[in-house]
Order: structure tokens, then C-alpha cells, then sequence
């Protein structure tokens, strides 16, 4: 896949969990589809991965790097961070600029000029690193929104490799792009790269269009995997490529004992009802204001759910020390303090409210109880938790209601419910039409599912990426 080439990959933060035990520090693998995607190709080619340890910069966290790198066959190189570049360029500029402009949602932008000029030094920084360790045929893969400027710098180190970036959050169209004041700054930071990647084909035309309307000059070729786009003697490959999850694994882990045990113990403590699951981050972007308001109206629309469906939510702890989270929390606690009082009755709540991480088992024992997902972002550049909930589904009884908005949506809609999130009726409907959809279509739908996410896995992705960018070998 790589012609024997090392992969030199950079993204905010390494792969790596780094914990303090006792008086050592540890360096744990760390999970998610890129890592486990990215991995056996690093440790074949003796990648090298840059990123943020999240950790201090000391003699122990250094070590504790190196036995990783030799213990996995692949290098991490570490960019330290201090505790005033964290806050302006990770949580400032990254998530209180792009993360809501990028997700559609303007009136939770911030738009700071010193947090600009923070995420302007580390990206900076990000480069440097990377150039001081480049060999001569590396393949050079940066990711995500918090390193859009990183290609500029390399370009501006004397670095001639081609580079490769892919953006796992959305893009925005245009008219909203324009919002940003220094929306021109990145996108010529951006066209550096020689392949551009996003999610679906809806963010590489809105790329396309922000390239048209910034830089007049360049020329459009428009293919179907990917669009040319041609400006000052150079050629910017744009193309689309679904980010996947791991079929196999997860439904091998699925069919485990101690996974059936999880899904077992969760029905039976709330028997006699379907169970849809909300499994979401602690995030504006999640909707799941709007999905408990969808489950209060079904109740009143649909009297007979009252006593037969039970939401399961689980909300993971996130930016916990941020007012605008704050305040989504403690909306949300109210909501599910709301309907619970107005609907429960003795043996029966319809909303089941964690507020936690759950570990692996757990997290699966969830997927495979649930009859129903409710997977309704208001904007979302993929969202795996779409694909989990299939793959886990092994016996095909599972329903997925799945937002429009949200990138898995351009695979799986046929067989999916989709919905607008911002139309409670139409979900509260939705969730009524999962509750009484008869058995053979569950089945017809989520084998259909089931066959998308299986054909078109992580794996896969990362063929259809690297033969974008890869001439033949």
C-alpha cells in the first residue's frame, strides 16, 4: 500500500494514553478508528506519529515514550504544549472557533485575535517537528481541524514531499466560511497540501466552493472520487473518503460471553420495553436537547410507548470546565428531571440518564441491547456510533433512527430513519415507526446496514486514501 514507504502522521494528539502510576509513568495504546486503522501500517513501515503526549515534559514521560516506540515498532514524537497554548490554541481557537463555525452553529463562535496567533505558533511548531524528523520518501499524513496550517509551515521549511491532510469534522459551505476573519489565511494554508480529505462529498464541494469564491483564479476538474483543482503551476487532489470503524472486531467482540453477560444484566433490570440508546459526548453539536423533546412529544402523540420504551442515555463527561457545557448539562439534567416526573410511573422511566464513561463491554452491552439507536447530531463529520450500533446488532434486530446531518447519513439512508433533528415531530414519529416496525423489516433493514459498514470498513478507507494519494508501485 505504501510501496515500502515510512508514514509520517501528525494529528493533535499522540496515539498513546499517558497515565502516572505510583511513581512511573505509563504509555497505554490508545483507542478509535484512526489508531486502529493507522497502527499495523505504522509498525510494518516503522512509522512515526507526532502529536500532543498530553503530559509534562519531563525525563519519565520521555522514556515512558521510547519503551512504547520500541515495544510497537513505531516512533511517537512528542510536541509539548504549555498550559497557556492549551487553552489558546486547543480550547480557544480549536474548539470555541473552528468546532461550531465548522458544525454549522455561528452564535458559539468566538473570534480571538491572540487565540489565532497561538494556534498560528503551535501549527508552527507541529511543522518544525515534523521537518526536523522527515526522511527522504516519507509519506507525510496530517489530520483534523487543529493542524490546517501545518502544510504552510512545511512548505515554508523547504519541505518538496507530497503532503496529505484529511478533516474528520465537517466543512462549512461558503456563506458561513466567510465569517471567519482569517478564512483566507487558511485556505492558502490548506491548498499546500497536495491531497485534501474529507467525509463525504457534501464537504469537498463545500471546499471547492470556498477555494472558488477566495481564490478566483484556480481551475476546477471535476472526476467522481475527487475534483482537480489547479492554481500557480500546482495541482490540489480533492476528494471524499468515509471514515469507517473496524467491522470484524466489533462484532467478534459482540458475540463475546462477557458482552452478552452486559446485555443481558441491562434488559433484565429494565424488562418488558424496547430500548433505545443515546450515546453521545457531552457536545452542543449531539442534539440531544432536541432528541429528549422528541421522546416527550412521542409520549404524549403515542400514549401507548408510555410504559414499553425506555431511553438509555449515555452522556460521556466532556469540556466539563467550560460555562457553555455547564449550562448544556444542567439544561439537560432538568429536561430528563421533567419528563421523568411527568411520565414515570411505578416500575417505569422513560429516560435513563448516565452520566459516565463506559468501558468496552459495556460500551458494546449497550449496542447489543438496544432494539433502537437514536443517532440525531445536528451536524456531525461522520459519527461511528452509527456504525458501531450495526456491526454489534449480530442478530439483525436493531433499528437505527440517524440524523441528515450527520456525514454516516450519505451510506446508510436507505435502510436507516432519518431525520431532521430540529424537527421534533418528525422524530417524536420516527421513534413510534422503530417501536412498531415488524420483525422482518428490522431484519431486512439492519442486514442491509450491517453489509454497507462490513464492505466499507476502516480498512478500506484507508486503501481508497492512500491509492488517492500512492502513484502505482
Amino acid at each position: 500500500m505504501l510501496c515500502g514507504k515510512r508514514l509520517l502522521v501528525a494529528s493533535n494528539r499522540l496515539p498513546a494514553t499517558i497515565r502516572k502510576k505510583g511513581n512511573a509513568w505509563m504509555t497505554y495504546p490508545g483507542t478509535g478508528g484512526l489508531i486502529t486503522a493507522l497502527a499495523p501500517v505504522m509498525e510494518v513501515n516503522g512509522g512515526l506519529w507526532v502529536g500532543w503526549p498530553e503530559a509534562e515534559d519531563n525525563a519519565a514521560v520521555r522514556k515512558s515514550l521510547r519503551d512504547f516506540s520500541k515495544k510497537h515498532c513505531y516512533s511517537l514524537k512528542p510536541v509539548w504544549l504549555s498550559q497557556r497554548e492549551v487553552e489558546r490554541y486547543y480550547r480557544g481557537f480549536s474548539n470555541e472557533t473552528i468546532w461550531p463555525l465548522f458544525h454549522d452553529l455561528l452564535g458559539n463562535c468566538s473570534f480571538r485575535r491572540d487565540n489565532w496567533e497561538i494556534y498560528r505558533q503551535v501549527n508552527e511548531r507541529f511543522a518544525k517537528t515534523i521537518a526536523a524528523a522527515v526522511q527522504k520518501n516519507d509519506f507525510i499524513w496530517v489530520h483534523d481541524y487543529q493542524l490546517m496550517l501545518v502544510g504552510h509551515y512545511l512548505r515554508r521549511a523547504k519541505i518538496k514531499r507530497p503532503l496529505a491532510y484529511f478533516l474528520h469534522i465537517p466543512f462549512p459551505p461558503l456563506d458561513l466560511f466567510r465569517r471567519l476573519p482569517w478564512k483566507q489565511e487558511i485556505i492558502e494554508a490548506l491548498m499546500e497540501y497536495d491531497l485534501l480529505g474529507f467525509q463525504t462529498l457534501r464537504d469537498r464541494r463545500n471546499f471547492v466552493q470556498c477555494v472558488k469564491g477566495l481564490q478566483p483564479r484556480v481551475q476546477l476538474e471535476v472526476r467522481a472520487r475527487y475534483t482537480l483543482l489547479r492554481i500557480g503551476g500546482r495541482t490540489v487532489k480533492v476528494g471524499h473518503f468515509p471514515i469507517s470503524i473496524d467491522f470484524e472486531r466489533f462484532q467478534e467482540m459482540a458475540r463475546s460471553k462477557e458482552v452478552a453477560e452486559a446485555a443481558w444484566f441491562l434488559h433484565e433490570n429494565i424488562q418488558g420495553r424496547q430500548l433505545m440508546l443515546g450515546l453521545d459526548r457531552l457536545d452542543y453539536t449531539k442534539g440531544i436537547s432536541e432528541r429528549f423533546r422528541a421522546l416527550e412529544l412521542a409520549l404524549e402523540k403515542y400514549p401507548e410507548l408510555q410504559g414499553n420504551i425506555s431511553l438509555v442515555q449515555v452522556l460521556v463527561p466532556s469540556r466539563t470546565h467550560v460555562p457553555q457545557y455547564q449550562k448544556l448539562k444542567n439544561r439537560l439534567d432538568a429536561l430528563t428531571g421533567r419528563i421523568n416526573g411527568k411520565f414515570s410511573r411505578h416500575g417505569w422511566v422513560p429516560i435513563h440518564y448516565k452520566y459516565r464513561r463506559l468501558d468496552q463491554v459495556q460500551l458494546l452491552g449497550h449496542y447489543k441491547a438496544c432494539e433502537i439507536a437514536l443517532v440525531t447530531p445536528l451536524r456531525d463529520g461522520m459519527n461511528l456510533v452509527a456504525k458501531e450500533y450495526c456491526a454489534c446488532s449480530i442478530d439483525n434486530n436493531g433499528v437505527l433512527i440517524l440524523s441528515e446531518f450527520a456525514g454516516a447519513a450519505e451510506q446508510l439512508a436507505k435502510d436507516a430513519l432519518i431525520v431532521n433533528p430540529y424537527d421534533v415531530e418528525g422524530t417524536a414519529d420516527a421513534i413510534y415507526q422503530a417501536y412498531k416496525m415488524p420483525l422482518p423489516e428490522r431484519i431486512r433493514r439492519m442486514r442491509s446496514l450491517r453489509s454497507i459498514v462490513k464492505r466499507s470498513d476502516v480498512y478500506q478507507w484507508l486503501e481508497w486514501f492512500l491509492g488517492a494519494f500512492q502513484p502505482a508501485c
